[in-house]
């Protein structure tokens, strides 16, 4: 389970290390891509297998389906970390997420958001504003 925000930095070399507290659940590979809002994606192997069926699951004939199965897919890079914990970000995929140096890494249970902080700000300010609106979906929860 990923939890909980990390500021971590991306080196000369394209390469951000991962917080020490994901690195186990991602030794066995993962997948970066773009995501929504603007972000990168972080999935662990298995999750991203599961994923990849479901979203291979859609119909052809769905353009939606179709530019979900591009945004997820055409990106993708998988990704084993080095001895130091840290994975390559690619240009194309830095580029997407507006990353240059500093980053957050948000743990959002079975994934990780990769945020430039700006847009991270951006985000956390609409999350406040809706307030009122999650709690409506935690009561749908029985929460």
């Amino acid at each position: 389970m990923f939890l909980g925000s990390y500021e971590h930095t991306i080196d000369e070399k394209g390469r951000l290390a991962i917080p020490a507290r994901f690195r186990a659940d991602l030794a066995g590979g993962m997948v970066v891509t773009r995501g929504f809002d603007r972000c990168l994606l972080i999935f662990p192997l298995p999750y991203w297998s599961d994923l990849t069926r479901r979203v291979s699951a859609l119909s052809l004939v769905d353009e939606d389906a179709r530019m979900l199965r591009r945004l997820l897919f055409a990106s993708a890079s998988e990704q084993e970390m080095d001895r130091q914990g840290r994975i390559l970000l690619p240009q194309n995929l830095r580029e997407a997420g507006g990353l240059t140096d500093q980053v957050l890494l948000v743990g959002l249970d079975a994934f990780i958001e990769v945020w430039a902080p700006e847009r991270w700000r951006e985000v956390q300010q609409r999350l406040e504003s809706q307030g009122p609106h999650f709690d409506e979906q935690m009561r749908k929860l029985g929460i």
